[in-house]
Parts: structure tokens; C-alpha cells; sequence
């Protein structure tokens, strides 16, 4: 995949402008932070945030793709403040999980979520060479 910056654009933190990739296109359905039994084990964005990672990394290795093969992500929240808050440990989770990867990304304050206990869904796209 290509990072792509325009020239005499600063470089953004944490995620990219856009993504050039050629391959195979995985769709993963917006996840969130419950168990895969369906239980909700964190009330914190932050942990939620890790358990959501976690279920997205499990659908990508069903396709045989992994954190480098992501090149877009859609994170929804609940809490602005509380994302805002957490920036430092959601970063050091990402690094942990997905480490230097970062895919084209937007993060959008909803209302509430389907579920009610959840803080956070993602939607990703990963792109796997052929």
C-alpha cells in the first residue's frame, strides 16, 4: 500500500490522508467492544476499544489478512470528551495491536450505538495482495 500525502500537507498523527492498494478487498462489519460470546467484559472506551481491535483482527485472519492489510477504518463513538481523554492509551493499544499501520481513518461522534453498552463500533477495509 501507498500512504498518500499531498505535497506541502503536514503529516497527520495517528492515521493517514489516503491509501493506494491493489489486491484483494476484505469488508469487515462494523465491530465492537464485546466478547465473541457476546459479553461486554470492559465499560471503559479504552478497553472496549482493545476488545473491538481484537474482533477485527479475527475476521481479517479468516481472510488470511492482518494489521498491515488495513487501509481505511470508520470508528464510531459515543463520547467526544471521553475519546479526546483517552487519546494516549488508545494510541498505545493501537500500537500494540496494529503497531506502525496507519490506514485512512475517520472518527465519528454518534448519538448512541445499537447496542447500549457500547462506546465504540469500527467498520474497516483491508486490501490483501494477490
Amino acid at each position: 500500500m501507498k500512504v498518500l500525502l499531498p505535497a506541502g500537507w503536514p503529516r497527520p498523527k495517528g492515521y493517514s490522508n489516503g491509501m493506494e492498494a491493489e489486491g484483494r478487498i476484505v469488508f469487515v462489519a462494523g465491530q465492537i467492544g464485546w466478547t465473541p460470546e457476546g459479553k461486554f467484559e470492559a465499560s471503559t472506551l479504552p478497553a472496549q476499544f482493545a476488545q473491538t481491535l481484537d474482533n477485527t483482527l479475527a475476521v481479517l485472519r479468516e481472510a488470511n489478512a492482518g494489521p498491515e492489510h488495513v487501509a481505511r477504518m470508520t470508528w464510531y463513538i459515543t463520547d467526544k470528551r471521553a475519546y479526546l481523554a483517552s487519546l494516549a492509551d488508545i494510541g498505545a493499544i493501537w500500537r500494540e495491536k496494529m503497531g506502525r499501520n496507519y490506514p485512512a481513518m475517520a472518527v465519528v461522534e454518534v448519538k448512541a450505538l445499537i447496542e447500549d453498552a457500547a462506546l465504540i463500533e469500527i467498520e474497516t477495509t483491508a486490501v490483501v495482495p494477490r
